[in-house]
């Protein structure tokens, strides 16, 4: 009986073999997302209060001044898209915490030991955070809905925000990762991410248009990849005209870029 011949793997077959485990360990990372929030509820509100203040508040208040220029539409309604995306920033953008905990605990350096590619475990709690960023962000829609703030009713329009909200997370998510992959510390973390929260959110066209802001922050709000998120938003939920097409490829240009560099950064946190 003539044995069998296999043949050896081929180069193709190896590339397969490495987005099938980086898919499946991105899966993983989002389903552990999604049983912690099983297990505690009380984060989706908690974090939604902060951006659920400032549609009421902050909201109703400037809707009331008639000097920001948003075209046909209430200033609520034009505000609504940002505070979304606000929302996924400041849920993201500590994320960096989680892993050096995970460094202090010995959890990063058994996860690197194993052959899960790192850009793997990067682009896993990228997405893990994008995953809890559209759950809470759901608790600020509801809000907005409640307050009869003008948006569309479309589901497939409204599918492609929780993408696109999924999407910046993930940017923000991988630059926090990155800030933890340079400052080591959970101290210095925390005050990075509070002092870069606002400028981030200020130097974007989430609370008002670029062509009132002054010519330096305009620049700003132009490389800030959360005034793409925003506008590609304001044109689903309120049919704003956007390049959706440069915006997204912006949008994923800023995440794959941001994946890499943190990817490379990790090695650092486990020395």
């Amino acid at each position: 009986m003539s044995e069998q011949v296999v043949a050896p793997p081929t180069g193709w077959d190896e590339k397969r073999n490495i987005v099938a485990v980086t898919l499946s360990r991105v899966g993983a990372f989002c389903l552990v997302e999604l049983q912690k929030l099983r297990h505690d509820r009380t984060e989706l509100f908690t974090r939604a209060v902060q951006p659920v203040l400032w549609l009421t508040i902050f909201g109703t208040t400037f809707s009331r001044i008639h000097a920001i220029p948003t075209g046909t539409i209430s200033y609520l309604s034009y505000m609504a898209p940002g505070v979304i995306a606000q929302s996924a920033l400041f849920v993201a953008i500590f994320y960096g915490i989680q892993i050096i905990w995970e460094r202090d605990a010995g959890i990063l350096a058994k996860l690197l030991v194993t052959p899960t590619p790192r850009v793997a475990l990067v682009t896993g709690k990228a997405f893990a955070a994008g995953v809890r960023a559209v759950a809470i962000a759901m608790v600020v829609i509801v809000v907005a809905l409640i307050m009869r703030i003008e948006m569309t009713w479309n589901p497939l329009r409204w599918l492609a925000v929780f993408g696109v909200v999924m999407l910046g997370s993930a940017f923000f998510c991988c630059l926090s990762l990155t800030i933890a992959g340079i400052v080591l510390h959970r101290d210095r973390l925390m005050g990075i991410g509070q002092a870069i929260t606002m400028p981030l959110f200020f130097a974007s066209n989430a609370l008002y248009p670029t062509q009132i802001m002054p010519g330096w922050v305009k620049a700003l709000a132009t490389v800030n990849p959360l005034s793409y998120e925003v506008q590609m938003m304001r044109g689903l939920l309120l049919g704003q005209p956007t390049d959706y097409l440069h915006d997204l490829t912006v949008l994923v240009c800023a995440v794959v870029v941001m994946i890499v560099v943190a990817s490379s950064l990790l090695g650092r946190l486990s020395r």
